[in-house]
């Protein structure tokens, strides 16, 4: 199995989408809890779609059940709660969730997971994939930065 993972901030349309062209990438897995956000620009949900599958052909599929809840996020970026506490409690919640068996592997296998970090070192996707490979075994991932 191979996943990539995938940011949209500080990236124009044209670099976005001509990452999103890498010949492994079968479809778009968007893990935002909230993808209809005017800061979103070309990242909105409904633009989006239309723009992978134009613009790329592949799909798109939105799984906010791998997204972290709206008080996490709020403790995070709001209240500054550290990155260390923030991936402790949304490891506990794809745990508990359990993931591993709500999704299915083809969506998965040859996705991109998207959310808004630039980078994956403070980002959900990453924690998602890695998750995700420890539970499956032997997901290849790469991060399109």
């Amino acid at each position: 199995m191979k996943i990539f993972t995938i940011g949209f901030t500080k990236k124009s349309a044209r670099e976005f989408f001509g990452k999103l062209k890498d010949p492994g990438i079968k479809r778009l897995v968007d893990v935002r809890l909230n993808n209809v956000s005017q800061l979103a620009g070309f990242a909105k949900k409904e633009d989006l779609g239309f723009f992978v599958e134009a613009i790329c052909d592949i799909g798109y599929v939105h799984l906010p059940q791998l997204a972290p809840t709206q008080e996490m996020l709020d403790a995070y970026r709001k209240a500054k709660g550290g990155w260390a506490n923030y991936e402790k409690e949304f490891l506990e919640l794809m745990s508990h969730r359990k993931i591993e068996t709500q999704v299915q592997r083809d969506v998965i296998d040859g996705g991109c997971l998207l959310c808004s970090e630039q980078t994956p070192d403070h980002c959900h996707r990453r924690l998602v994939a890695e998750y995700l490979s420890e539970k499956w075994g032997g997901m290849d991932i790469k991060h399109i930065i």
